[in-house]
């Protein structure tokens, strides 16, 4: 088995700028509350793993208690809004360079005040060479761990967790990463991991894996020949010089043996038919780019072969890349790369993990924490707390290249349930929940980061005005503001930062943002006194709706949904006219206020009258002005809900298991997706612009669907071919 030196998350490695650097508060965050550690320490950075609790404001809604009170006061709110704390767990990743690991591990027993762990795990070539470091500086008794069963644990918690991790990578494309939307299953797949030497490893379960082959040909043969060649000690040096080596200078070509008549043979006349070849001929001094460059070739290549050839073997066309000879390298991605298209035609996938330097910590402190057993839960990355992935170009500066100076830092928070896919899409492998990959079109990420840096001053107004009890808001508003703002930058220049960049991940950036400054709803207020106003007019809505007759009826319910806006066209199908009625309706809803109480549940009221079931599902955390699960079950209560519909189970309130004015249909709460399934869900209603246009516009379900909304921006109305306020509504019938 390879030895796994120093590894990287698919950036620019050891290559970072030594004059930036982070206050050790910011590098090592809420150490004063870790839990548990484990380490992975390479040849030249060690990555740092701590469990964590961490502690912040929540909003809560509750019912007032009416006794001896005037419910019916036009001042009186609809509910009572409190602000609690509430604990949660977080893991942190810290990855550093070993030149530091004195002074952090220093740093890091100078604020534990009552850690509960007795034990640090590690793993990689390192935990031997610190072993006595780390247990004197920190009183932890080390636990090695193996370094390949680190490395897939590592390996299958990220795919399962972070939905764009994967990438492949295209040199000539504008960006160069490309990422892959997670496949439901991530068994089984190919690692192949090149330390020292190559290993193949086929993991085929969360605990079953086979080492099936490797080489002594790796990272190592590269580094060492290139150290006799070029005279060159540094592995990212040695690297560099390769990037600008031209290796046709040195190896021997297809048309340099067969001259024109490579053509008739049906092979490219670039192709290398002997690495070095020409050195063995030439009376000349070769430069030392051109010498790396052809060594990096004939190293990649090999690896490349192998690789292919062991994933046909075993018939995967999933492979994924890790080691310190990846490291995020733009010439060793693209040289596998094009190995492994050229040896399968096409037919095996190289893969490299936005994360990949972090394997085998995740995989270390997983294996001491079998009694918290994270794996029945799902996982979140806290973009606000990430350094996230940077160009791996090597044409940028260093100071552009450099991520948070010679830190590089990843937060994941543990949500409360398992997260998994809604029965009913119609292909889970190939969903993508949203509608335009900002990575790609430039025009509209240009657009995009513009509207969400002007809607800034705005969301600082709102989030002081939420809290005017407190003294240190605004303080903590400015606070918001700046890394806010800070991360659009960093997204203007590295899109991909944090996988495919969309409006979603705007939007969920900016709720990270906020509740980290402690500003978990800044809305709250706002959609207590619109649920109020609503409430109010919803009896007489309800008398209105019953006065009409059944196609009136049926238009005026649409146009509730749509928040009272005139709808451009509406044809009712065949299931929307009287006939035979759905067995269970899913709704997803959106606004609080009248888009709730005076829109969806009027439609509800109808599908129930109609004999269906309904599962009305919202989220379960606060953003922006969303209804959430809990302030949903106080309006259904305060809406005279609370009747034989919801004590005869016909209709359901669930929660989404998102904080996000968006929708994820492959991340839903696991105890909603059984729901669906139990009870047969054959009409899947999705409304507003986050859920239905930003979110799901192209989703196909393997039942029927309404997705419906109003356009609030021009920009987006002209691009989908309306006017501002056009209508969305979409009807869709699966294909037989």
């Amino acid at each position: 088995m390879a030895e796994r030196g120093a590894s990287g998350s698919g950036s620019s490695g050891d290559s970072l700028d030594k004059s930036i650097t982070l206050p050790p508060d910011e590098i090592f965050r809420n150490l004063e509350n870790a839990k548990r550690f484990a380490i992975d320490i390479g040849g030249s950075l060690t990555k740092l793993a701590y469990y964590s609790t961490v502690q912040h404001k929540v909003a809560r809604v509750r019912s007032f208690d009416y006794s001896g009170k005037d419910a019916e006061q036009d001042h009186e709110p609809p509910y009572e809004i409190s602000v609690q704390e509430e604990v949660t767990a977080r893991l942190h990743f810290v990855k550093f360079e070993n030149t530091y690991i004195e002074a952090c591990l220093d740093f890091i027993k100078d604020h534990l005040v009552n850690t509960e762990t007795k034990v640090i795990q590690a793993t990689g070539g390192g935990a031997y060479k610190f072993k006595d470091l780390i247990e004197e500086k920190l009183r932890l008794r080390v636990d090695k761990e193996d370094v390949m069963t680190c490395l897939i644990k590592g390996c299958n918690f990220v795919l399962k967790n972070i939905p764009h991790e994967a990438f492949v990578y295209q040199k000539d494309s504008d960006p160069e990463f490309k990422f892959q939307t997670n496949h439901p299953n991530i068994f089984p797949y190919l690692l192949v991991n090149i330390g020292s030497g190559v290993s193949i490893v086929k993991v085929e379960t969360e605990d079953r894996f086979e080492w099936i082959g490797g080489s002594s040909i790796g990272g190592g043969t590269f580094w060492g020949l290139g150290a006799l060649l070029t005279k060159t000690k540094k592995f990212d040096e040695l690297l560099h010089l390769a990037s600008k080596g031209q290796h046709a200078n040195v190896d021997m070509l297809v048309q340099d043996v067969y001259g024109g008549a490579h053509q008739t043979l049906g092979l490219s006349g670039n192709l290398i038919a002997s690495s070095f070849g020409k050195s063995a001929t030439a009376d000349r001094e070769f430069s030392k780019e051109d010498m790396a460059k052809s060594l990096l070739h004939m190293i990649s290549n090999d690896i490349g072969q192998l690789a292919c050839l062991y994933a046909k073997l075993h018939c995967l066309d999933r492979v994924y890349f890790g080691g310190f000879f990846i490291r995020g390298h733009p010439v060793t991605m693209r040289t596998i790369t094009y190995s492994i298209n050229f040896f399968s035609k096409g037919e095996v996938q190289a893969l490299f993990l936005r994360h990949e330097g972090y394997l085998g910590a995740i995989g270390a402190f997983l294996k001491g924490a079998e009694q918290d057993n994270p794996n029945q839960y799902s996982w979140g990355e806290n973009y606000a707390g990430s350094s996230g992935l940077m160009s791996s170009s090597p044409e940028l500066c260093p100071t552009q290249r450099a991520r948070s100076g010679t830190f590089d830092l990843l937060e994941m928070d543990r949500l409360e349930r398992p997260l998994v896919n809604l029965p009913l899409l119609l292909d889970p492998s190939s969903y993508v929940p949203d509608t335009v990959d900002l990575t790609d079109d430039a025009l509209a990420r240009k657009y995009w980061l513009t509207c969400f840096e002007e809607a800034l001053d705005g969301v600082v107004k709102r989030a002081v005005a939420s809290q005017p009890g407190s003294v240190d808001a605004a303080e903590r508003a400015e606070k918001f503001r700046q890394k806010y703002w800070s991360k659009l930058q960093t997204l203007r220049h590295q899109p991909f930062a944090y996988g495919t960049l969309t409006v979603r991940s705007l939007l969920d950036t900016r709720e990270h943002c906020l509740n980290e400054f402690n500003f978990p709803d800044p809305y709250s207020k706002v959609k207590q006194k619109e649920n109020g106003v609503a409430l109010k007019c919803f009896p007489r809505v309800i008398r209105c709706l019953d006065a009409l007759g059944w196609e009136e009826r049926q238009l005026a319910l649409v146009k509730g949904l749509l928040a009272g806006n005139v709808p451009a066209a509406f044809t009712a199908s065949p299931r929307f006219s009287p006939g035979p009625p759905h067995k269970c309706a899913l709704i997803f809803a959106d606004n609080s206020g009248i888009d709730v109480i005076l829109g969806v549940f009027p439609f509800v009221r109808e599908l129930l009258s109609r004999g269906t079931e309904v599962i009305l599902a919202c989220n379960s955390g606060p953003a922006l002005n969303d209804v959430t699960y809990c302030e949903s079950l106080i309006v259904a209560e305060l809406a005279r809900y609370r009747g034989s519909a919801l004590r005869e189970e016909r209709l359901l309130l669930m929660q989404t298991g998102s904080s996000s004015p968006c929708l994820d249909l492959s991340r839903l709460d696991k105890g909603l997706a059984v729901l669906v399934r139990e009870r047969g869900a054959d009409l899947v209603v999705i409304e507003g612009m986050g859920r239905a246009v930003h979110t799901n516009y192209y989703a196909a379900l393997r039942c029927e669907s309404l997705k419906l909304a109003v356009i609030k921006n021009s920009w987006l109305a002209e691009r989908l071919g309306g006017r501002l306020f056009s209508v969305i509504f979409k009807y869709e019938v699966p294909a037989e």
